[in-house]
């Protein structure tokens, strides 16, 4: 099973995705800035009485100056782990979707994002976000404009045997994780201000409710 850009180890309801960096310059004239991130939580009741409970942890980003050496260009390196309980009678199981949205000009402070976005997921249970998708961190935006890209790219066989890749980690019980280390955040094309925003997306699945959980992170400023 492969990674992009990453070797993955899939062991019971965890997800462990590292990727190997090829240059992490540092020095006194450009230093790179380590952000430490405050995570965050969520508990939902769903309407069997199930509770889910929604983790993101150790999260930080290393903001380092562009290999492009312009203004128009953005680099980070993310970290981070999400984690789900989930209490209830019966049988359970989920898949957990993480990820981050990245802004030009455009606030991403609330529940999703405004702006020059396309595309459409399910972020909430009941209703969705208008964002790019895509499932890697190489970005280009313009001002006004914001797009999601997700952590995992996981690459397995369809039930015909062709290649398919897959955004999600899939666990069955009461726990599951994704944990990953410097997750690449390229922005290149904005020449105002640009933010980040990390989110786990949780669709849960019991044996009366199917139901979607997302925690949002707190945005950090990517220069």
């Amino acid at each position: 099973m492969n990674i992009r850009k990453s070797m993955a180890r899939l062991a019971g309801a965890g997800a462990v995705a590292t990727t190997a960096l090829g240059l992490l310059a540092t020095g006194a004239a450009n230093a790179d800035t380590f952000i430490p991130l405050p995570g965050g939580e969520i508990t939902k009741t769903l309407s069997d009485g199930t509770v889910v409970t929604v983790k993101l942890v150790g999260e930080s980003a290393n903001i380092s100056p562009s290999m492009g050496a312009t203004p128009l260009h953005r680099n980070a390196w993310t970290s981070g782990s999400a984690q789900v309980e989930i209490s209830g009678s019966g049988h359970t199981g989920g898949k957990i979707y993480p990820g981050y949205v990245v802004g030009c000009q455009v606030n991403i402070g609330g529940g999703g994002v405004e702006g020059g976005v396309e595309g459409s997921v399910p972020l909430e249970e009941g209703g969705s976000a208008s964002l790019g998708v895509s499932t890697g961190g190489n970005l280009s935006l313009g001002p006004g404009q914001a797009k999601k890209f997700y952590v995992l790219d996981l690459e397995a066989p369809d039930d015909y045997g062709n290649e398919d890749h897959m955004v999600r980690n899939k666990f069955e019980g009461t726990n599951g994780s994704v944990t990953w280390a410097d997750e690449t955040i390229g922005l290149s094309g904005c020449a105002g201000y640009a933010q980040a925003r990390a989110f786990v997306l949780v669709k849960v699945e019991t044996d009366n409710v199917s139901s979607v959980v997302t925690l949002w992170g707190q945005p950090f400023s990517l220069g």
